[in-house]
């Protein structure tokens, strides 16, 4: 899938197949922050800890987000969230 599969996605009504930290993503950007926290609030994963870091920076809870973006063994992320989003997605899917 390329970021642009991804952002066409989300005119659907349910995701396509994805992994969690990229469910996550898809499902913030339908606003759905709980249903995306819920997809990475538990794993060990480290790219599931940068999506968990992400939602918090994007909450507005900088020291949870410090936390996760830590544990991700990610720098804090201090630029718009637009595009950490669009970072975070070209690197899952890499």
């Amino acid at each position: 899938m390329t970021p642009a599969q991804f952002h066409a996605s989300l005119a659907a009504a349910t995701p396509p197949a994805l992994s969690p930290p990229l469910l996550a993503l898809w499902r913030d950007a339908k606003g759905d922050w709980d249903g995306a926290h819920r997809c990475v609030d538990t794993s060990g994963e480290a790219d599931a800890m940068w999506v968990h870091a992400f939602l918090h920076r994007k909450e507005g809870d900088l020291d949870n987000s410090r936390y996760w973006y830590a544990h991700a063994g990610r720098p804090p992320a201090t630029g718009p969230l637009e595009e950490e989003f669009e970072a975070i997605l070209a690197a899952l899917l890499g």
